[in-house]
């Protein structure tokens, strides 16, 4: 089982810490001049899909991304963290900002997965941009492979591996026949910081370019984003000097009987 592939979906979102402003047309949020990164989800996938590749369990790592040309940023820094190479789908910026869904991803990222012959699709569970959550499940559907969702912990045992999924009511423990897809959750692992030797031999990586059409994947949108708005203002809170205070304002509001 060493000679495993695993791809892994990297995605160039908005960085974290950066504070979302809603455009003014409300056609969706402001991109231009914003700092982005690597979906931190995704950031884990890479991690894991690495630490996998040290145990010997996987012999190739290969970070794919879809999106503009600054997408190639995000590439190298999953090749510093210890990818071997990458493959970058480019879409000219508007085209994605308008058209790319995550049927459109999936969609390549299964094409790529038969192509390169991967054994394991791995992504982050979700972006933390359109919190879509549907990239994984909609691979796995189209390559017909088993899924692992929101996995916290991997093992692997003998043909495949035993996942503990994060679920709403704790975890839950299954195990998964290889080929299949994986989306990591925050827990499985903390990532690594890529250190300047690192970075400075992801340089020298291949990077190979495609595009869309190279894989036959048509951009007709399933969805459409109507109006982004701001969530509201929250109100004030209010000091109260007892308990009876309290009741009594809970009674007003009609939250309690009188």
């Amino acid at each position: 089982m060493s000679g495993l592939r695993i791809l892994v979906g990297c995605k160039r979102v908005i960085d974290y810490a950066v504070k979302i402003r809603v455009k003014p047309d409300k056609s969706g949020v402001v991109t231009d001049g914003v700092k982005h990164s690597m979906n931190p989800f995704d950031e884990i996938a890479v991690e894991e899909a690495v630490r996998l590749k040290e145990k010997k369990i996987v012999s190739e790592v290969i970070a794919v991304s879809c999106g503009p040309p600054q997408c190639q940023e995000v590439l190298r820094t999953a090749m510093a963290m210890g990818a071997d190479r990458a493959i970058h789908i480019e879409v000219d910026a508007k085209t994605y900002e308008e058209s790319v869904q995550p049927l459109h991803v999936a969609k390549v990222l299964s094409k790529i997965a038969q192509e390169e012959k991967a054994d394991i699709v791995m992504t982050g569970k979700q972006a933390i941009d359109d919190d879509a959550n549907q990239t994984a499940q909609m691979v796995a559907s189209l390559l017909n492979w088993p899924q692992a969702t929101f996995a916290s912990k991997l093992e692997k045992v003998d043909d495949g591996f035993k996942v503990t999924r994060e679920i709403d009511g704790g975890l839950e423990n299954i195990k998964v026949k290889l080929p299949a897809v994986i989306s990591a959750d925050l827990r499985l692992n903390e990532p690594r910081y890529a250190t300047l030797p690192n970075i400075m031999k992801a340089k020298k990586k291949p990077l190979v370019k495609k595009t869309l059409a190279d894989f036959g994947v048509d951009l007709k949108p399933r969805q459409k984003v109507l109006k982004v708005e701001e969530p509201p203002t929250r109100q004030a809170g209010s000091k109260l000097g007892s308990v009876e205070e309290l009741v009594q304002k809970l009674r007003d509001a009609g939250l309690v009987p009188s």
